[in-house]
């Protein structure tokens, strides 16, 4: 379920539909949950797939941490990528705003948290010149400096408001909790790397 401050809107000719805020959404809110309407797909059920469907599912899955093919039912699918973004992937089947976000603002994920199989190259953006290249291993390779990223955010959970705060697991609202009163360690995002070579 993606935050209800947010709605599908055509970016530019290069990007096509993407996802924008509605209203202001303060760094630490989460931005995304994996529901119970949301769809997986197991690598051998892709395979069985008729081609167009395939086709389909390649564009619009991620790859958890399992290595099977998580269908987003709502217009998280829709959402662009960009080596700047606004929201990040957790190991803990939530997206999070590690930025502030504004109005008419364009939420972005960077797609290097999203185990592609393949490379995929974009433009240079001006805050990023030094990576146009998405890459399977991503999430190993900047794996660092995305937690710290997370962590800051993640200070911020419980001084935000949260209006999918009710679709979190109980046992990760604790977890969240033991980690911002310094009882436990955030989980890296490294959690989430499937090895697609494997």
């Amino acid at each position: 379920m993606i935050h209800p401050d947010t709605c599908v809107q055509f970016i530019s000719s290069q990007k096509g539909l993407g996802v924008v805020a509605t209203k202001h959404i303060p760094r630490g809110t989460v931005m995304w949950v994996n529901d119970e309407l949301d769809r997986i797909f197991t690598p051998q059920e892709i395979a069985e797939k008729h081609d167009f469907y395939q086709a389909l599912l390649n564009t619009y899955c991620f790859v958890d941490h399992k290595g099977n093919y998580v269908l987003c039912w709502d217009n998280e699918r829709y959402i662009n990528h960009s080596f700047n973004a606004n929201v990040l992937t957790t190991a803990y089947d939530f997206t999070i705003a590690v930025k502030d976000i504004y109005p008419n603002e364009e939420i972005t994920n960077d797609y290097g948290t999203l185990n592609l199989k393949h490379p995929i190259d974009f433009v240079p953006e001006p805050n990023n010149l030094a990576r146009t290249t998405v890459s399977p291993n991503d999430l190993i390779k900047y794996s660092q400096k995305w937690d710290v990223l997370l962590l800051n955010a993640l200070q911020l959970f419980k001084k935000v408001k949260q209006p999918l705060d009710f679709l979190l697991k109980p046992e990760i609202l604790t977890k969240v909790d033991a980690i911002n009163n310094g009882l436990a360690q955030m989980d890296s995002i490294s959690n989430c790397y499937h090895d697609s070579t494997s």
